[in-house]
């Protein structure tokens, strides 16, 4: 495929990009050679090759929940310039 220069401009304008004629015509080329390349993977043989979603079987590498000691509540809302029962008060920051 081609990449023009009137196809950078089209894609620069849907981006709401400003290029100038030295950006347009060294985008062309890179865009040209990407593209090149996706249509070079595009003719190799995949042929009983396995479908992947991850490059290494690991399942579930996540640590169990531990339930640990916290501070004290009490002791916390202390230091609370403002609080109501078991929560700190804060000014309203979204109306």
């Amino acid at each position: 495929m081609t990449i023009t220069i009137e196809t950078v401009q089209h894609i620069a304008h849907l981006a709401k990009l400003q290029l100038s004629d030295t950006e347009m015509s060294r985008l062309a080329d890179e865009m040209e050679k990407i593209v090149g390349f996706a249509d070079k993977l595009g003719e190799l043989d995949i042929e009983g090759v396995k479908p992947t979603t991850h490059a290494v079987a690991v399942h579930n590498v996540l640590r169990d929940d531990e339930l640990k000691p916290s501070y004290d509540r009490g002791k916390i809302l202390q230091n609370a310039p403002e609080r109501d029962a078991a929560c700190f008060l804060v000014p309203k920051v979204v109306e």
